[in-house]
């Protein structure tokens, strides 16, 4: 069995309002599990705690209590930040750069250099379809331009794990057609993605597993089928099938000839309504004395 890309256990998050003994808990007893080459999407409402989460996976904080580790390794050693590509919700690039530029500053930062490091600048380039603007400098560059480039300078040392944090937001539908599409690639070539997105109809097009957390805890999760599926209804989908056949589907299914049975199963729901479901009670969780 492979070592999963990410591993959280029991993680809680606190922190200090001041210094009357306040304090605000971000996450609390969270656990999830984003395996070798999945596509995992993190959602919920602001203030829920996805950005706590995400830091404690780069290892930009430590928990108060629990554990994460990346490919077996504490998310806070240097072992597990290599491994980790990173790209943020509004990335800062210096704007007099161009886009080849750019990619080559980053790579020199992930100790890249010489002609590997030349053709891997081409190499992104291509893949995020910016080519034909790598000599213009990223002050001239559109948002979503700007969003397939910092896609780019994340995976430009090859990491196992990939972390996007609403990569698509303010972006065109063609930009984001673009995004999505290079999210899919990352996954068929094993690069593991743990994707935080405010649009649920783009995680449920890319993510393999699914996770809601509500005011720092995980409210439910699972696979994208497991979680659109209503489990107290049943779906035949026939086809060629008669009206007599319909009255007595259970009973006369096998012994019809000509019909064909297409899906048997749960009926779907979507996405976004599991997800109002399970986060109805938004109100913002008070703090504790």
């Amino acid at each position: 069995m492979s070592t999963p890309a990410v591993k959280i256990e029991n993680l809680t998050k606190i922190f200090p309002l001041s210094l009357r003994k306040r304090y605000l808990v971000a996450v609390e007893q969270l656990s999830l599990t984003v395996g070798d080459g999945e596509v995992y999407g993190l959602i919920g409402p602001n203030g829920s705690g996805k950005s706590t989460t995400m830091k404690v996976v780069l290892g930009l904080m430590a928990p108060t209590k629990g554990t994460c580790r990346v490919f077996g390794n504490d998310s806070r050693d240097v072992v597990s930040r290599n491994q980790v590509g990173f790209l943020p919700e509004n990335p800062y690039f210096y704007k007099y750069l161009t886009g080849a530029e750019t990619l080559k500053f980053y790579g020199k930062l992930c100790g890249m250099k010489g002609p590997a490091l030349k053709e891997r600048v081409d190499e992104l380039l291509e893949m995020v379809d910016l080519t034909g603007a790598r000599d213009r400098r990223l002050g001239g560059y559109s948002k979503g331009m700007l969003q397939r480039i910092g896609l780019a300078q994340a995976v430009v040392q090859r990491p196992r794990l990939v972390v996007l944090d609403e990569p698509t937001a303010g972006v065109d539908p063609s930009g984001s057609r673009k995004i999505r599409d290079l999210v899919l690639q990352l996954k068929k070539d094993g690069t593991s993605v743990m994707l935080c997105s405010h649009l649920l109809e783009q995680v449920q097009e890319v993510c393999d597993r699914i996770g809601i957390i509500h005011q720092g805890r995980m409210v439910k999760e699972g696979s994208l089928k497991e979680l659109i599926a209503l489990e107290d209804q049943t779906e035949i989908v026939l086809k060629n099938g008669s009206e007599a056949l319909i009255e007595k589907i259970r009973s006369l299914i096998r012994e019809e000839q000509g019909a064909e049975l297409v899906t048997l199963g749960h009926p779907r729901t979507t996405l976004e309504r599991v997800f109002l479901e399970e986060t109805r009670q938004d109100a913002p969780k008070p703090a504790k004395d």
